[in-house]
Formats: structure tokens, sequence, C-alpha cells
């Protein structure tokens, strides 16, 4: 379902206004509004993804830049060399809250480490 409220879908469409750090014909790159570290951009397809549960082989080329351009806001930012974290919330039990496929780039301290 595409919904014209999201607001990720507004920032695309410039009907809310903020400050665009990286933005391609695939992606779009900014920062969170509400960080929850020092460093914290969002990276955004271009087109409408609900959830990671969504993609398919068609979405190889932009999933595959989504983590280039995390990797280059990384060193861009110098936090490549001590550390950063990619998250990609996948529905309510992996704490997704807008549903638009998005990618979290997390750096500038350590965060809470999870093993698995």
């Amino acid at each position: 379902m595409n919904n014209k409220n999201n607001i990720f879908q507004k920032i695309l469409s410039k009907k809310i206004n903020t400050n665009i750090i990286y933005q391609d014909k695939l992606v779009t790159a900014f920062n969170d509004i509400k960080p929850l570290s020092p460093i914290h951009i969002l990276i955004i397809p271009n087109i409408f993804i609900n959830t990671l549960n969504n993609i398919n082989k068609h979405h190889e080329l932009l999933l595959g830049r989504m983590l280039l351009v995390a990797s280059k806001l990384a060193k861009k930012k110098c936090i490549n060399n001590s550390g950063y974290r990619i998250v990609i919330n996948c529905n309510n039990h992996g704490c997704q809250t807008i549903f638009y496929l998005h990618m979290h780039l997390l750096g500038g301290r350590q965060g809470t480490k999870i093993f698995f």
C-alpha cells in the first residue's frame, strides 16, 4: 500500500523541507530529526517500498546503492575507522515505526552490543 501521507514521501516530494545530505536517482539521505547517536542518518529509496519483506530481485541495485551510500557517508562523517551501525527495522516486532523501507546509519559513539 502506497501511503501518500508518509513523511518520507513528503520529504521526497518537497512537501516537507529537510536538509538532504545525499541524493541520486535511487536513494536520498538526511539526518534523523530524533537522533539516537551523534550521527544518525536515514537512507531511503526514492521509490516506495513498505517493508524489507516487500523487496524482490528488481530491488538488488537499489539495496546495494543504499549500502554503498551508507559507507560513503560514514567516510564523509569520519566514523568509518571508529565504526558504525547499519539498521533496517521490519514490521512492528522489528521496531519499524515508519512503513517505508529505510536504513539507519548510526555512529559517533559506541552503541549497545548485540550478540547473536
